[in-house]
C-alpha cells in the first residue's frame, strides 16, 4: 500500500532504479535519485515531509486520501446516468488518488496521453470532413423523416388546447 520506496527501513536500494517510464534515473554525481517522469514530476507520495517521517501517520494519510478519492469516484459513477459531469468528477477522484498512489499517477498519465491522441485525430482534416459529411447526412435523413410524418399525419399537439 506504500506508494514510495521505503528508505527509512534501511533496505538495500538498487544501484540504478528504473522509473515507471523505463528510464534509468541517476543524479549528477551518479547518486540514486527518486523516480521522475518525463514531465519532471516524481512518482509516489506528495504528502508533506512531517507526515512521511512517521510510518503510522503516513499510512493514516494514505487511508484518508484513498477514502476521499473513493467518495469522489463513487459520486462520479452515480452522476454518469444522472445529470452532472460524471466523467470529470471520476477523473477528479483519480487525481486525488494520484497525489498519493503511483498506480493512479500511471492511469492518469495513460488517460491524458489517450485523450491527447484522440484530440489530435479529431483535428485531422480528413476525419473532420468525414464527421461533417456524416452529420449532414444524418440531419437530412431526420428532416426527411419529420417531413414525411408531418405530411402524413399533420401537426397535431399531444394536448388539447381548445378545450
Amino acid at each position: 500500500m506504500n506508494a514510495e520506496s521505503d528508505e527509512r527501513g534501511g533496505g538495500a536500494v538498487p544501484a540504478n532504479p528504473v522509473s515507471a517510464t523505463g528510464d534509468v534515473t541517476e543524479g549528477v554525481a551518479g547518486d540514486v535519485t527518486e523516480d521522475v517522469t518525463k514531465e519532471g514530476r516524481e512518482l509516489g507520495s506528495r504528502a508533506p515531509g512531517f507526515i512521511k517521517a512517521s510510518r503510522a501517520l503516513h499510512l493514516s494519510w494514505q487511508v484518508g486520501v484513498f477514502m476521499v478519492g473513493l467518495a469522489v469516484v463513487v459520486a462520479g459513477i452515480i452522476m454518469l446516468p444522472l445529470p452532472g459531469p460524471g466523467w470529470v468528477v471520476i477523473f477528479g477522484g483519480m487525481a486525488i488518488w494520484a497525489t498519493e498512489f503511483v498506480w493512479a499517477q500511471l492511469v492518469l498519465r495513460w488517460t491524458r496521453r489517450k485523450v491527447t491522441e484522440a484530440a489530435q485525430r479529431a483535428l485531422d482534416p480528413k476525419v473532420r470532413r468525414r464527421n461533417i459529411i456524416l452529420t449532414v447526412i444524418g440531419l437530412v435523413i431526420i428532416a426527411v423523416l419529420v417531413g414525411i410524418y408531418v405530411w402524413k399525419f399533420g401537426v397535431t399537439m399531444p394536448w388539447k388546447i381548445h378545450e
